[in-house]
């Protein structure tokens, strides 16, 4: 099997697992620790050099960080029109890049603070504080995509794209967040996503790591 994907589900692999199982890709799923040192070995670093998950080897061709990992499987695996992730047109292309950066930019440093300090971390390592001054540096960027969202069903236009992808795995973070309940639409938008078999599947691998 030539196509490997390195990296724990409960990560960031999550964003290219999501994209292999929607395109039902034949891949190897490679279940990658990043703590205790597990991604500083000679032979992850030779994969990647920066010492994190995920990777995606692709015979030989190797490609990390976790958005440029999901943009990269839905163009290269474009596959049927009907499943494709990818781009229809150059006004779809950009809204998928455009919209993957801003989640990144504007999103993910505050979105992650959020879920460590309400919900991942131990409660009596929460800093209630910090999630609360996230949620608000937050709040406007989820009202630019809710006012994006009242002319489309999807980022991209009508379907369904890795855009989503992107957007979401981010997002999903912050589904618990009272400025969500603000944001209608994205609300509904981001549930929709969040309920696609695909993700559903990539979440049943990642209690099974938490299981073994």
């Amino acid at each position: 099997m030539s196509l490997k994907i390195y990296g724990i589900a409960a990560s960031r692999a999550s964003r290219p697992l999501w994209v292999a199982q929607e395109l039902g890709l034949d891949y190897e799923h490679v279940a990658q620790p990043y703590q205790d040192g597990a991604t500083r070995t000679p032979a992850f670093l030779a994969l990647n050099p920066n010492g994190h998950i995920p990777v995606v080897d692709d015979g030989g061709v190797l490609v990390w960080e976790s958005m440029a990992c999901a943009l990269y499987l839905a163009e290269r695996f474009k596959g049927d029109a009907n499943i494709s992730l990818a781009a229809h047109n150059h006004a779809e292309q950009a809204e998928i890049l455009r919209w993957s950066f801003w989640t990144v930019t504007e999103c993910e440093k505050d979105a992650l603070t959020f879920l460590m300090h309400r919900v991942a971390m131990p409660e009596a390592r929460r800093k209630p504080e910090l999630a609360l001054q996230a949620e608000q540096r937050l709040a406007p960027a989820l009202r630019v995509l809710e006012q994006h969202l009242q002319t489309r069903r999807y980022i991209a236009g009508e379907r369904f794209s890795v855009a989503d992808i992107c957007v979401a795995s981010v997002l999903a973070w912050v589904q618990r967040a009272e400025a969500m309940t603000q944001c209608p639409r994205l609300a509904d938008w981001l549930q929709r996503c969040l309920a696609r078999p695909a993700q559903m599947q990539v979440r049943s691998m990642a209690r099974r790591e938490v299981k073994a």
